[in-house]
Protein backbone atom coordinates (compact mmCIF):
# COMPACT_ATOMS: atom_id res chain seq x y z
CA UNK A 1 0.00 0.00 0.00
CA UNK A 2 2.99 2.29 -0.34
CA UNK A 3 1.73 3.79 -3.61
CA UNK A 4 -1.44 5.02 -1.91
CA UNK A 5 0.63 7.00 0.56
CA UNK A 6 2.62 8.52 -2.29
CA UNK A 7 -0.57 9.66 -4.00
CA UNK A 8 -1.75 11.49 -0.94
CA UNK A 9 1.10 14.02 -1.15
CA UNK A 10 -0.83 16.33 -3.42
CA UNK A 11 -2.03 18.28 -0.40
CA UNK A 12 0.08 18.67 2.66
CA UNK A 13 -0.52 21.06 5.55
CA UNK A 14 2.66 21.61 7.55
CA UNK A 15 2.41 21.20 11.30
CA UNK A 16 4.93 23.79 12.45
CA UNK A 17 3.03 25.39 15.27
CA UNK A 18 1.90 28.38 13.19
CA UNK A 19 -1.57 29.22 11.97
CA UNK A 20 -1.64 28.05 8.35
CA UNK A 21 -4.94 29.84 7.72
CA UNK A 22 -3.35 33.26 7.99
CA UNK A 23 -4.25 35.95 5.49
CA UNK A 24 -2.46 35.64 2.11
CA UNK A 25 0.00 38.39 1.17
CA UNK A 26 -1.41 41.44 -0.57
CA UNK A 27 0.20 43.09 -3.61
CA UNK A 28 0.98 46.77 -3.92
CA UNK A 29 -1.81 48.95 -5.34
CA UNK A 30 0.02 49.64 -8.60
CA UNK A 31 0.75 45.92 -9.07
CA UNK A 32 -2.87 44.99 -8.38
CA UNK A 33 -4.06 47.59 -10.87
CA UNK A 34 -1.63 46.32 -13.52
CA UNK A 35 -2.82 42.68 -13.36
CA UNK A 36 -6.50 43.23 -12.40
CA UNK A 37 -7.92 42.57 -15.87
CA UNK A 38 -5.66 39.56 -16.43
CA UNK A 39 -6.63 38.01 -13.08
CA UNK A 40 -10.34 38.42 -13.90
CA UNK A 41 -9.87 36.62 -17.23
CA UNK A 42 -7.84 33.89 -15.48
CA UNK A 43 -10.64 33.35 -12.93
CA UNK A 44 -13.64 33.51 -15.26
CA UNK A 45 -12.33 31.91 -18.48
CA UNK A 46 -10.32 28.87 -19.53
CA UNK A 47 -7.85 30.88 -21.62
CA UNK A 48 -4.18 30.04 -21.23
CA UNK A 49 -1.78 32.42 -19.52
CA UNK A 50 -0.06 33.21 -22.81
CA UNK A 51 -3.35 34.21 -24.47
CA UNK A 52 -4.40 36.31 -21.47
CA UNK A 53 -1.03 38.09 -21.51
CA UNK A 54 -1.40 38.91 -25.21
CA UNK A 55 -4.84 40.43 -24.60
CA UNK A 56 -3.82 42.40 -21.50
CA UNK A 57 -0.33 43.36 -22.72
CA UNK A 58 1.57 41.91 -19.74
CA UNK A 59 4.40 39.40 -19.52
CA UNK A 60 3.78 35.69 -18.98
CA UNK A 61 6.37 35.40 -16.22
CA UNK A 62 4.98 38.44 -14.42
CA UNK A 63 1.38 37.20 -14.53
CA UNK A 64 2.37 33.65 -13.49
CA UNK A 65 4.36 34.95 -10.53
CA UNK A 66 1.56 37.32 -9.50
CA UNK A 67 -1.08 34.55 -9.57
CA UNK A 68 1.16 32.04 -7.81
CA UNK A 69 1.93 34.48 -4.99
CA UNK A 70 -1.29 36.47 -4.51
CA UNK A 71 -4.04 34.31 -6.14
CA UNK A 72 -2.86 30.77 -5.52
CA UNK A 73 -6.41 29.52 -4.96
CA UNK A 74 -7.24 30.36 -8.60
CA UNK A 75 -4.28 28.32 -9.83
CA UNK A 76 -5.33 25.36 -7.65
CA UNK A 77 -8.91 25.65 -8.90
CA UNK A 78 -7.68 25.33 -12.49
CA UNK A 79 -5.94 22.11 -11.46
CA UNK A 80 -9.05 20.63 -9.87
CA UNK A 81 -8.35 21.57 -6.23
CA UNK A 82 -10.98 23.74 -4.62
CA UNK A 83 -9.92 25.61 -1.48
CA UNK A 84 -10.22 28.98 0.18
CA UNK A 85 -7.60 31.73 -0.38
CA UNK A 86 -6.51 31.38 3.25
CA UNK A 87 -5.69 27.67 2.92
CA UNK A 88 -4.14 27.87 -0.56
CA UNK A 89 -0.68 28.74 0.74
CA UNK A 90 -0.54 25.47 2.72
CA UNK A 91 -1.26 23.28 -0.33
CA UNK A 92 1.57 22.28 -2.61
CA UNK A 93 1.29 20.80 -6.06
CA UNK A 94 2.06 17.15 -6.72
CA UNK A 95 5.72 16.57 -7.60
CA UNK A 96 5.16 13.70 -10.03
CA UNK A 97 6.74 14.41 -13.38
CA UNK A 98 4.26 14.85 -16.22
CA UNK A 99 1.04 14.33 -14.20
CA UNK A 100 -1.34 17.21 -13.62
CA UNK A 101 -3.11 17.56 -10.27
CA UNK A 102 -6.48 17.27 -11.99
CA UNK A 103 -5.41 14.01 -13.65
CA UNK A 104 -4.23 12.68 -10.32
CA UNK A 105 -7.54 13.53 -8.71
CA UNK A 106 -9.40 11.85 -11.57
CA UNK A 107 -7.60 8.47 -11.31
CA UNK A 108 -6.88 8.55 -7.59
CA UNK A 109 -9.65 6.15 -6.48
CA UNK A 110 -9.15 3.76 -9.40
CA UNK A 111 -5.42 3.50 -8.78
CA UNK A 112 -6.07 2.90 -5.08
CA UNK A 113 -8.42 0.07 -6.06
CA UNK A 114 -5.73 -1.45 -8.32
CA UNK A 115 -3.36 -1.48 -5.35
CA UNK A 116 -5.93 -3.10 -3.06
CA UNK A 117 -6.39 -6.81 -2.43
CA UNK A 118 -10.18 -6.36 -2.64
CA UNK A 119 -9.98 -5.76 -6.41
CA UNK A 120 -7.21 -8.25 -7.14
CA UNK A 121 -9.51 -10.66 -9.01
CA UNK A 122 -10.49 -7.91 -11.46
CA UNK A 123 -8.27 -6.81 -14.30
CA UNK A 124 -7.43 -3.16 -15.02
CA UNK A 125 -10.19 -2.72 -17.59
CA UNK A 126 -12.84 -4.04 -15.21
CA UNK A 127 -11.62 -1.70 -12.46
CA UNK A 128 -11.70 1.23 -14.90
CA UNK A 129 -15.31 0.48 -15.89
CA UNK A 130 -16.19 0.21 -12.20
CA UNK A 131 -15.14 3.84 -11.73
CA UNK A 132 -16.40 5.11 -15.08
CA UNK A 133 -12.98 5.44 -16.70
CA UNK A 134 -11.27 4.21 -19.85
CA UNK A 135 -9.27 1.02 -19.39
CA UNK A 136 -6.59 2.20 -21.83
CA UNK A 137 -6.15 5.53 -20.04
CA UNK A 138 -6.02 3.88 -16.61
CA UNK A 139 -3.42 1.40 -17.85
CA UNK A 140 -1.33 4.25 -19.27
CA UNK A 141 -1.45 6.08 -15.95
CA UNK A 142 -0.35 2.94 -14.11
CA UNK A 143 2.56 2.21 -16.48
CA UNK A 144 3.72 5.83 -16.54
CA UNK A 145 3.42 6.92 -12.92
CA UNK A 146 2.75 3.80 -10.80
CA UNK A 147 4.67 0.83 -12.23
CA UNK A 148 5.03 -0.61 -8.71
CA UNK A 149 1.23 -1.15 -8.62
CA UNK A 150 1.39 -3.33 -11.73
CA UNK A 151 4.30 -5.31 -10.29
CA UNK A 152 2.37 -5.86 -7.06
CA UNK A 153 -0.71 -7.08 -8.97
CA UNK A 154 1.31 -9.51 -11.13
CA UNK A 155 3.12 -11.03 -8.17
CA UNK A 156 -0.03 -11.32 -6.06
CA UNK A 157 -2.12 -12.86 -8.91
CA UNK A 158 0.62 -15.39 -9.72
CA UNK A 159 0.89 -16.34 -6.05
CA UNK A 160 -2.89 -16.83 -5.78
CA UNK A 161 -3.21 -18.57 -9.18
CA UNK A 162 -5.31 -15.84 -10.74
CA UNK A 163 -3.62 -15.97 -14.17
CA UNK A 164 -5.60 -14.65 -17.13
CA UNK A 165 -3.13 -16.08 -19.70
CA UNK A 166 -2.72 -12.68 -21.34
CA UNK A 167 0.69 -11.69 -22.83
CA UNK A 168 2.80 -9.22 -20.88
CA UNK A 169 5.59 -6.89 -21.94
CA UNK A 170 6.46 -5.36 -25.30
CA UNK A 171 5.32 -7.06 -28.49
CA UNK A 172 8.07 -8.46 -30.79
CA UNK A 173 7.13 -6.19 -33.68
CA UNK A 174 7.17 -3.17 -31.30
CA UNK A 175 10.69 -4.04 -30.11
CA UNK A 176 11.90 -4.37 -33.69
CA UNK A 177 10.39 -1.06 -34.74
CA UNK A 178 11.87 1.00 -31.90
CA UNK A 179 15.26 -0.75 -31.51
CA UNK A 180 17.18 1.78 -33.63
CA UNK A 181 15.58 4.75 -31.87
CA UNK A 182 16.39 3.36 -28.42
CA UNK A 183 20.04 2.74 -29.35
CA UNK A 184 20.31 6.26 -30.74
CA UNK A 185 18.96 7.72 -27.50
CA UNK A 186 21.39 5.66 -25.43
CA UNK A 187 24.37 6.82 -27.48
CA UNK A 188 23.58 10.54 -27.77
CA UNK A 189 22.37 12.33 -24.66
CA UNK A 190 21.96 15.66 -26.49
CA UNK A 191 19.38 14.47 -29.02
CA UNK A 192 15.70 14.81 -28.17
CA UNK A 193 13.02 12.13 -28.49
CA UNK A 194 11.26 14.10 -31.23
CA UNK A 195 14.48 14.37 -33.28
CA UNK A 196 15.06 10.63 -32.91
CA UNK A 197 11.51 9.88 -34.02
CA UNK A 198 11.94 12.04 -37.14
CA UNK A 199 15.33 10.53 -37.95
CA UNK A 200 14.16 6.92 -37.53
CA UNK A 201 10.77 7.47 -39.19
CA UNK A 202 8.62 6.34 -36.27
CA UNK A 203 5.74 7.90 -34.39
CA UNK A 204 6.79 10.39 -31.74
CA UNK A 205 3.95 9.53 -29.34
CA UNK A 206 4.45 5.81 -29.93
CA UNK A 207 8.18 6.06 -29.21
CA UNK A 208 7.50 8.13 -26.11
CA UNK A 209 5.03 5.55 -24.77
CA UNK A 210 7.40 2.70 -25.61
CA UNK A 211 10.21 4.37 -23.67
CA UNK A 212 7.98 5.11 -20.68
CA UNK A 213 6.60 1.57 -20.54
CA UNK A 214 9.66 -0.57 -21.31
CA UNK A 215 12.76 1.65 -20.97
CA UNK A 216 12.04 3.63 -17.86
CA UNK A 217 15.70 3.45 -16.73
CA UNK A 218 16.70 5.29 -19.92
CA UNK A 219 14.21 8.07 -19.22
CA UNK A 220 15.34 8.31 -15.58
CA UNK A 221 18.99 8.50 -16.63
CA UNK A 222 18.29 11.33 -19.10
CA UNK A 223 16.31 13.20 -16.45
CA UNK A 224 19.15 12.74 -13.97
CA UNK A 225 21.70 14.12 -16.45
CA UNK A 226 19.56 17.19 -17.05
CA UNK A 227 19.07 17.81 -13.33
CA UNK A 228 22.83 17.75 -12.80
CA UNK A 229 23.28 20.26 -15.61
CA UNK A 230 20.78 22.79 -14.24
CA UNK A 231 22.53 26.11 -13.60
CA UNK A 232 25.83 24.92 -15.15
CA UNK A 233 25.92 26.52 -18.57
CA UNK A 234 29.22 25.49 -20.14
CA UNK A 235 30.03 25.88 -23.78
CA UNK A 236 29.61 22.61 -25.65
CA UNK A 237 27.92 20.86 -22.68
CA UNK A 238 24.34 19.79 -22.02
CA UNK A 239 21.96 22.16 -20.24
CA UNK A 240 19.04 21.55 -17.93
CA UNK A 241 16.70 21.58 -20.93
CA UNK A 242 18.67 18.79 -22.60
CA UNK A 243 19.99 20.97 -25.40
CA UNK A 244 23.59 21.76 -26.25
CA UNK A 245 24.87 25.05 -24.84
CA UNK A 246 26.32 26.49 -28.04
CA UNK A 247 25.50 29.39 -30.37
CA UNK A 248 23.24 28.78 -33.33
CA UNK A 249 24.90 28.31 -36.73
CA UNK A 250 23.39 31.55 -37.99
CA UNK A 251 24.88 33.49 -35.05
CA UNK A 252 28.29 31.88 -35.59
CA UNK A 253 28.24 32.83 -39.25
CA UNK A 254 27.15 36.38 -38.44
CA UNK A 255 30.07 37.08 -36.12
CA UNK A 256 32.72 34.90 -37.85
CA UNK A 257 34.60 37.77 -39.52
CA UNK A 258 34.49 40.00 -36.43
CA UNK A 259 35.69 37.13 -34.23
CA UNK A 260 38.62 36.48 -36.60
CA UNK A 261 39.66 40.14 -36.36
CA UNK A 262 39.30 40.11 -32.59
CA UNK A 263 41.50 37.01 -32.35
CA UNK A 264 44.24 38.09 -34.80
CA UNK A 265 44.41 41.90 -34.52
CA UNK A 266 44.82 44.37 -31.63
CA UNK A 267 41.71 46.34 -32.65
CA UNK A 268 39.14 46.96 -29.95
CA UNK A 269 35.74 45.27 -30.05
CA UNK A 270 34.05 48.61 -30.76
CA UNK A 271 36.26 49.33 -33.77
CA UNK A 272 35.80 45.79 -35.09
CA UNK A 273 32.00 46.05 -34.77
CA UNK A 274 31.97 49.36 -36.65
CA UNK A 275 34.31 48.02 -39.31
CA UNK A 276 32.18 44.90 -39.95
CA UNK A 277 28.84 46.68 -39.63
CA UNK A 278 27.66 44.81 -36.54
CA UNK A 279 25.90 46.19 -33.45
CA UNK A 280 28.45 47.01 -30.75
CA UNK A 281 26.32 45.67 -27.89
CA UNK A 282 25.54 42.50 -29.80
CA UNK A 283 29.22 41.80 -30.47
CA UNK A 284 30.10 42.52 -26.83
CA UNK A 285 27.41 40.08 -25.67
CA UNK A 286 28.56 37.44 -28.15
CA UNK A 287 32.13 37.68 -26.87
CA UNK A 288 31.11 37.59 -23.20
CA UNK A 289 28.80 34.60 -23.73
CA UNK A 290 30.73 32.34 -26.09
CA UNK A 291 34.35 33.59 -26.17
CA UNK A 292 35.11 34.87 -22.69
CA UNK A 293 38.51 33.15 -22.87
CA UNK A 294 39.60 35.59 -25.61
CA UNK A 295 38.39 38.57 -23.58
CA UNK A 296 40.36 37.38 -20.53
CA UNK A 297 43.45 36.68 -22.63
CA UNK A 298 43.45 40.29 -23.87
CA UNK A 299 43.36 41.58 -20.30
CA UNK A 300 45.86 39.06 -18.89
CA UNK A 301 43.23 37.54 -16.56
CA UNK A 302 43.33 33.80 -15.77
CA UNK A 303 40.21 32.09 -17.09
CA UNK A 304 38.58 28.80 -16.12
CA UNK A 305 35.43 27.41 -17.72
CA UNK A 306 32.40 27.75 -15.46
CA UNK A 307 34.10 30.15 -13.02
CA UNK A 308 33.11 33.81 -12.64
CA UNK A 309 35.60 36.47 -13.72
CA UNK A 310 36.11 39.75 -11.88
CA UNK A 311 36.86 42.33 -14.58
CA UNK A 312 36.90 45.21 -12.08
CA UNK A 313 40.44 44.29 -10.96
CA UNK A 314 41.85 44.35 -14.49
CA UNK A 315 43.21 47.64 -15.83
CA UNK A 316 41.53 48.77 -19.02
CA UNK A 317 43.80 49.80 -21.88
CA UNK A 318 43.76 49.90 -25.64
CA UNK A 319 44.97 46.60 -27.14
CA UNK A 320 46.96 48.60 -29.72
CA UNK A 321 49.19 49.79 -26.86
CA UNK A 322 50.64 46.28 -26.60
CA UNK A 323 51.67 46.41 -30.24
CA UNK A 324 53.05 49.92 -29.78
CA UNK A 325 55.52 48.85 -27.08
CA UNK A 326 56.24 45.32 -28.36
CA UNK A 327 59.43 46.17 -30.31
CA UNK A 328 60.76 48.40 -27.53
CA UNK A 329 60.22 45.67 -24.94
CA UNK A 330 61.95 43.11 -27.16
CA UNK A 331 64.91 45.50 -27.60
CA UNK A 332 65.04 46.11 -23.85
CA UNK A 333 65.17 42.38 -23.12
CA UNK A 334 67.93 41.69 -25.64
CA UNK A 335 70.24 44.57 -24.69
CA UNK A 336 71.65 46.27 -21.61
CA UNK A 337 70.42 49.72 -22.61
CA UNK A 338 68.52 51.90 -20.19
CA UNK A 339 64.81 52.45 -20.44
CA UNK A 340 65.33 56.07 -21.49
CA UNK A 341 67.75 55.05 -24.25
CA UNK A 342 65.35 52.47 -25.68
CA UNK A 343 62.45 54.93 -25.46
CA UNK A 344 64.49 57.53 -27.38
CA UNK A 345 65.45 54.91 -29.98
CA UNK A 346 61.81 54.06 -30.72
CA UNK A 347 60.44 57.57 -30.27
CA UNK A 348 58.51 56.83 -27.07
CA UNK A 349 57.86 58.94 -24.02
CA UNK A 350 60.18 57.54 -21.29
CA UNK A 351 57.82 57.97 -18.33
CA UNK A 352 54.86 56.42 -20.18
CA UNK A 353 57.10 53.56 -21.25
CA UNK A 354 58.25 53.01 -17.66
CA UNK A 355 54.64 53.06 -16.41
CA UNK A 356 53.63 50.45 -18.99
CA UNK A 357 56.58 48.25 -17.98
CA UNK A 358 55.67 48.60 -14.30
CA UNK A 359 52.08 47.42 -14.92
CA UNK A 360 52.53 44.76 -17.62
CA UNK A 361 56.22 43.73 -17.42
CA UNK A 362 57.03 43.92 -13.68
CA UNK A 363 60.07 41.62 -13.90
CA UNK A 364 61.61 43.60 -16.73
CA UNK A 365 60.82 46.84 -14.92
CA UNK A 366 62.59 45.63 -11.79
CA UNK A 367 65.60 44.50 -13.82
CA UNK A 368 65.90 47.83 -15.62
CA UNK A 369 65.96 49.77 -12.38
CA UNK A 370 69.03 47.87 -11.14
CA UNK A 371 72.61 47.48 -12.35
CA UNK A 372 75.33 45.02 -11.43
CA UNK A 373 78.69 46.17 -10.09
CA UNK A 374 82.09 44.54 -10.72
CA UNK A 375 81.75 42.53 -7.52
CA UNK A 376 78.33 41.17 -8.60
CA UNK A 377 76.14 43.32 -6.35
CA UNK A 378 72.82 44.73 -7.65
CA UNK A 379 72.57 48.47 -7.16
CA UNK A 380 70.25 51.19 -8.35
CA UNK A 381 71.24 52.27 -11.85
CA UNK A 382 70.34 55.89 -11.17
CA UNK A 383 72.39 55.99 -7.97
CA UNK A 384 75.31 54.32 -9.72
CA UNK A 385 75.35 56.95 -12.44
CA UNK A 386 75.12 59.66 -9.79
CA UNK A 387 77.96 58.46 -7.53
CA UNK A 388 80.26 56.71 -10.06
CA UNK A 389 83.01 59.39 -10.34
CA UNK A 390 83.02 60.17 -6.61
CA UNK A 391 83.39 56.46 -5.81
CA UNK A 392 86.31 56.15 -8.25
CA UNK A 393 88.17 59.07 -6.65
CA UNK A 394 87.36 57.92 -3.13
CA UNK A 395 88.88 54.51 -3.78
CA UNK A 396 92.01 55.78 -5.57
CA UNK A 397 92.97 58.85 -3.49
CA UNK A 398 93.09 59.97 0.11
CA UNK A 399 90.70 62.87 -0.44
CA UNK A 400 88.05 63.02 2.27
CA UNK A 401 84.42 62.10 1.72
CA UNK A 402 83.24 65.61 2.56
CA UNK A 403 85.58 67.15 0.01
CA UNK A 404 84.36 64.80 -2.73
CA UNK A 405 80.73 65.50 -1.83
CA UNK A 406 81.29 69.26 -2.08
CA UNK A 407 83.12 68.91 -5.38
CA UNK A 408 80.31 66.93 -7.08
CA UNK A 409 77.40 68.62 -5.28
CA UNK A 410 76.35 65.51 -3.35
CA UNK A 411 75.17 64.77 0.16
CA UNK A 412 78.14 63.42 2.09
CA UNK A 413 75.98 61.17 4.34
CA UNK A 414 74.17 59.59 1.38
CA UNK A 415 77.44 59.11 -0.49
CA UNK A 416 79.09 57.52 2.55
CA UNK A 417 76.20 55.13 3.17
CA UNK A 418 76.09 54.11 -0.50
CA UNK A 419 79.84 53.37 -0.56
CA UNK A 420 79.75 51.39 2.70
CA UNK A 421 76.74 49.35 1.55
CA UNK A 422 77.82 48.49 -2.00
CA UNK A 423 81.58 49.19 -2.26
CA UNK A 424 83.34 48.06 0.94
CA UNK A 425 86.51 47.45 -1.09
CA UNK A 426 86.62 51.18 -1.98
CA UNK A 427 86.54 52.01 1.74
CA UNK A 428 89.51 49.67 2.31
CA UNK A 429 91.48 51.21 -0.58
CA UNK A 430 90.79 54.72 0.71
CA UNK A 431 92.05 53.73 4.17
CA UNK A 432 95.28 52.43 2.66
CA UNK A 433 95.76 55.63 0.66
CA UNK A 434 95.36 57.74 3.82
CA UNK A 435 97.90 55.58 5.69
CA UNK A 436 100.41 55.95 2.86
CA UNK A 437 100.08 59.74 2.94
CA UNK A 438 100.58 59.80 6.71
CA UNK A 439 103.69 57.66 6.45
CA UNK A 440 105.05 59.90 3.70
CA UNK A 441 104.46 63.06 5.78
CA UNK A 442 106.10 61.52 8.86
CA UNK A 443 109.15 60.60 6.82
CA UNK A 444 109.48 64.16 5.47
CA UNK A 445 109.15 65.69 8.95
CA UNK A 446 111.87 63.44 10.37
CA UNK A 447 114.34 64.32 7.58
CA UNK A 448 114.14 68.11 8.21
CA UNK A 449 115.88 69.59 11.34
CA UNK A 450 115.01 73.15 12.51
CA UNK A 451 117.13 74.99 15.20
CA UNK A 452 115.34 75.65 18.44
CA UNK A 453 116.19 79.38 18.22
CA UNK A 454 114.59 79.63 14.78
CA UNK A 455 111.24 81.41 14.64
CA UNK A 456 109.88 78.45 12.72
CA UNK A 457 110.22 76.34 15.86
CA UNK A 458 107.91 78.60 17.80
CA UNK A 459 104.43 77.28 18.47
CA UNK A 460 102.06 78.44 15.79
CA UNK A 461 99.21 78.60 18.24
CA UNK A 462 100.94 81.28 20.34
CA UNK A 463 100.77 83.81 17.47
CA UNK A 464 97.42 82.72 16.09
CA UNK A 465 95.51 82.26 19.39
CA UNK A 466 97.12 84.59 21.94
CA UNK A 467 94.22 84.63 24.38
CA UNK A 468 93.56 80.86 24.45
CA UNK A 469 94.77 78.39 27.06
CA UNK A 470 97.59 76.04 26.04
CA UNK A 471 95.37 72.97 25.66
CA UNK A 472 92.77 74.97 23.71
CA UNK A 473 95.43 76.45 21.40
CA UNK A 474 96.73 72.96 20.65
CA UNK A 475 93.23 71.64 19.82
CA UNK A 476 92.45 74.56 17.48
CA UNK A 477 95.78 74.28 15.74
CA UNK A 478 95.25 70.56 15.17
CA UNK A 479 91.68 71.13 13.84
CA UNK A 480 92.91 73.89 11.53
CA UNK A 481 95.68 71.78 10.11
CA UNK A 482 93.29 68.83 9.53
CA UNK A 483 90.79 71.11 7.81
CA UNK A 484 93.48 72.54 5.58
CA UNK A 485 94.57 69.05 4.63
CA UNK A 486 91.07 67.80 3.83
CA UNK A 487 89.94 70.90 1.95
CA UNK A 488 92.89 70.92 -0.50
CA UNK A 489 93.24 68.16 -3.10
CA UNK A 490 96.21 65.78 -2.48
CA UNK A 491 98.04 66.82 -5.63
CA UNK A 492 97.91 70.54 -4.61
CA UNK A 493 98.89 70.12 -0.95
CA UNK A 494 102.42 71.47 0.01
CA UNK A 495 104.92 69.18 1.64
CA UNK A 496 105.71 69.55 5.34
CA UNK A 497 109.11 71.16 4.60
CA UNK A 498 107.52 73.75 2.30
CA UNK A 499 104.91 74.52 4.93
CA UNK A 500 107.56 75.10 7.59
CA UNK A 501 109.57 77.42 5.30
CA UNK A 502 106.47 79.43 4.46
CA UNK A 503 105.63 79.77 8.15
CA UNK A 504 109.15 80.94 8.96
CA UNK A 505 109.04 83.57 6.23
CA UNK A 506 105.69 84.78 7.48
CA UNK A 507 107.05 85.24 11.02
CA UNK A 508 110.11 87.11 9.72
CA UNK A 509 107.98 89.46 7.61
CA UNK A 510 105.65 90.34 10.44
CA UNK A 511 108.38 90.62 13.10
Amino acid sequence: MKSINKMETITMIPDNGHNVCSQPPKPRPETEKKYREAVELYATTSLSCAEICRQCNVTVSGLSGHICKYHRHLMLARNGIECSPEKASAIRMDQRRGQKPSTHAKYKEAIAACDSMDYLEYNVSQIAREFGLSGTDLGRQLRTHYPEVLEFREQARQRLGLNDNLPRGARPWSKERYTGAVELLRGDRYITVQEVAERCGVSYTGLEQHLIFYHKELIDNRIKIRKQAVGQQRKGKITGRGSLHAPKPAVVEKYAEALHLYRTTPLSARKIARQTGLPVKGFYKYLQTWHKDLVCARRNIPYEEGQSVDFSKARKYNPATKVKYADAIRRLKQSDLTTAAVAAEFGLQPECFRQYLKEHEPELYARQGMAKTANGRAVSRRSMDKYAEAIRLYGSTSESLRSLARRFGLNDCSLGQFIKRHFPEAVEEHRRAVERDREYEATDAASVSVPASSPAARPVTAAKYPDATPSRRAEKACAGSMKAKTDVPPENRPSRLTAMIRMENKVVRHG
